[in-house]
């Protein structure tokens, strides 16, 4: 192939692209130098062109307590929900991985909740923690369990946000270990069969390590989820009661929206953006490097 021709191939090749490319440009890194820009000023409803304050804004958001405890809310809620949610997706993945018509159905089932709007799914959820008539609290009022204000109480409202979000992505994350599973070859396990190696074995040396690119690839993916939860929030708690259930991207939320404070929400914007950056940096250069991918 002669230059001309290759340079003519690769021009078509970025034409196709340009479409993306635009869109990348004014959805992503346009808003995201625009946080990182207006994070310099005391910029409100009141001041729209913004009063320049420098570092004021990061000084600020860490002596604010409320936003230390945004922070530390949402450590604990990816703490929760993340292994969890990984656990038992491999745990579905490895249960319902041969090819039947009772687990395909289940299969279904299980990635059920991940197709439903998030709003459904909190106003389902809403149903299922009502303190009078919920499920929960039928279930355990047969059981002779005193009710459990699961939304309005201080120490359960954040166990009932993991666990209403481990029950969501569970079933997305059992799809991508599914795939995983099928592309590790069955001479494997026959060898491994042969040798009398227990399940546990067979988990423990041959399945687990096989699947963690999988893994790598579930666990960014589960992190910036957790940071991203805005609309169960909204419509179940309001981040109440005392700020017990507000995560980070909600408090932005309603420091952009409901307080109308758009430099503090641009800062708390770029101090998540730096601690994704971080993440995934992380997962790609040390997780990465001590994973085998053959």
């Amino acid at each position: 192939m002669n230059k001309k021709a290759s340079l003519r191939i690769n021009a078509a090749a970025y034409l196709f692209l340009l479409p993306a490319l635009i869109i990348l440009l004014l959805f992503t890194y346009y808003p995201m130098l625009l946080s990182v820009y207006d994070s310099f000023f005391l910029k409100d409803n009141l001041r729209p062109q913004g009063v320049f304050v420098g570092i004021e804004n990061y000084s600020y958001i860490f002596q604010d307590e409320v936003f230390l405890k945004v922070m530390k809310n949402n450590l604990i809620f990816a703490i929760g929900t993340v292994p969890t949610s990984m656990a038992l997706a491999i745990f579905l993945a490895i249960k319902l991985n041969k090819s039947t018509r009772l687990n395909s159905w289940m299969r279904t089932a299980f990635f059920y909740p991940t197709v439903i709007p998030l709003i459904v799914v909190a106003n389902i959820w809403l149903f299922i923690y009502q303190p009078d008539y919920g499920l929960f609290s039928r279930f355990f009022h047969t059981i002779a369990v005193p009710q459990i204000p699961w939304l309005t109480n201080i120490d359960w409202v954040m166990p009932a946000m993991i666990l209403m979000t481990v029950w969501k992505e569970a079933g997305f994350f059992m799809i991508f270990y599914l795939a995983g599973l099928q592309n590790i070859p069955t001479h494997i396990y026959e060898s491994a069969q042969m040798e009398g190696a227990s399940g546990w074995y067979v988990f423990r040396r041959l399945t687990f390590p096989l699947l963690m690119p999988t893994s790598l690839f579930v666990l960014i993916i589960a992190i910036t989820g957790s940071v991203k939860t805005v609309d169960h929030i909204f419509v179940m708690t309001g981040g109440g009661p005392n700020n017990a259930s507000n995560l980070i991207l909600y408090y932005i939320y309603q420091n952009r929206f409901s307080f109308g404070d758009i430099g503090l929400a641009a800062t708390m914007s770029v101090v998540l953006i730096a601690i994704l950056l971080l993440i995934s940096a992380f997962n790609f250069f040390v997780l990465d490097r001590r994973i085998h991918y053959r």
